[in-house]
């Protein structure tokens, strides 16, 4: 145990010396944190709309304003020419091109369907997909004002409709902040863990002074403990630094036990140590442990669901974030902090990770060779 325990002494003096490690370990969770929460979004608040109304009567302009009136639409450009809004939508000037025939408003006033059509740019198909629920739930909007005016008079008997109260739970407001923030907690821990480990056991490769603790009698056990408790301790550091500005910066809410999300961050970070200093016993320089490490970084970050839910993947991808600690953390964090979930409740992913997490440590402490 005093093996140890000199061992980590020694990391934490080396660690601490390089004055961009110093630095970097608690300025990157608080220019991530500040930086990705409010700009990784998918909101779309200012959806650019092109107008050709060929029909220029009271009801086609009512439709108009009422899009003008939606928080998400923005009408910059007005045409007869469906050439000339093609070409607005083609350099990217607009994000829908609206055309409403002539006969709109007589054929609307007569209690006809009428038809109107609708051009997106969808090479970003979730703005487009976006854009046009927004645009449908205007419409439906407007259809239901004409249908009111219609039976106004009396002519015809109210229809009755069934009212839906809708309520969202967990996050209420539908504010993208708080969804976001679990998953860019769990980017940061990864990103410290992995990362920093790694160049740590490299970095000392390449100067050679592994080749001092490699000559004595330090088991291989001792000496990947040694290495991973440090930067298990400054993960979990940046994960309170992380919750902190949360909470200041965004007001986040915290519905479960912070216990629970340390636990299941510590558990993740052993993990994610392991596998790192794993790839750092193939890697004989920094650069290339880089390029690995970003490789799975990148990898584990867009299949953790974090952007995409994981049942939208395909069949080999769910199968795939079976060892992909950072779908699981992900997971953690988000039901912990939004839903207040207990132990019980995240107990699979807990198990899962501590599984992943003797499996990678087990493989760095086999692959670890001493050589004098």
């Amino acid at each position: 145990m005093r093996t140890i325990f000199y061992l980590i002494r020694k990391e934490f003096i080396q660690i601490f010396r390089d004055k961009f490690i110093g630095k970097a370990i608690f300025g990157v969770p608080i220019v991530q944190m500040l930086i990705l929460v409010p700009a990784v979004t998918f909101e779309i608040k200012n959806v650019r709309l092109c107008i050709i109304d060929r029909d220029m009567t009271t009801e086609s302009r009512e439709l108009v304003n009422q899009l003008e009136g939606s928080t998400f639409f923005k009408v910059t450009f007005s045409t007869f020419s469906e050439q000339e809004a093609n070409n607005l939508l083609h350099k990217g000037k607009c994000d829908l091109v609206l055309q409403i025939p002539m006969g709109f408003g007589k054929e609307t006033g007569n209690g006809n369907p009428v038809r109107i059509m609708v051009s997106a740019n969808a090479i970003n198909a979730v703005n487009a997909q976006l854009s046009w629920a927004y645009l449908n739930g205007v419409i439906r909007d407007y259809n239901r004002n004409i249908m009111a005016e219609n039976t106004s008079g009396g002519t015809l008997p109210p229809v009755p409709q069934v009212q839906v109260t809708s309520r969202y739970w967990y996050n209420e407001l539908l504010n993208y902040k708080y969804y976001m923030l679990p998953g860019v907690l769990g980017i940061l821990v990864l990103a410290i863990g992995f990362i920093l480990a790694g160049l740590n056991l490299v970095k000392e490769k390449e100067s050679g002074t592994i080749e001092q603790i490699n000559v004595t009698p330090v088991k291989k056990v001792h000496f990947i403990i040694a290495k991973m408790v440090p930067f298990l301790i400054i993960g979990l550091i940046d994960l309170a630094v992380g919750l902190i500005i949360g909470k200041l910066a965004f007001n986040i809410p915290f519905e479960g036990s912070i216990a629970i999300l340390f636990l299941g961050s510590a558990i993740f970070l052993v993990a994610v140590l392991g596998l790192a200093l794993f790839i750092s016993t193939f890697s004989s320089t920094q650069q290339q442990f880089m390029f690995t490490a970003f490789f799975f970084i990148i990898v584990f970050i867009l299949m953790s669901g974090i952007f995409t839910p994981l049942e939208s993947m395909p069949a080999w991808a769910q199968k795939f974030d079976l060892i992909n600690p950072a779908a699981y953390v992900m997971r953690i964090n988000r039901m912990v902090m939004l839903k207040g979930s207990t132990f019980q409740d995240i107990s699979t992913e807990i198990y899962s990770l501590m599984l992943i997490a003797i499996v990678f440590t087990a493989l760095a402490i086999w692959r670890y060779r001493k050589t004098a």
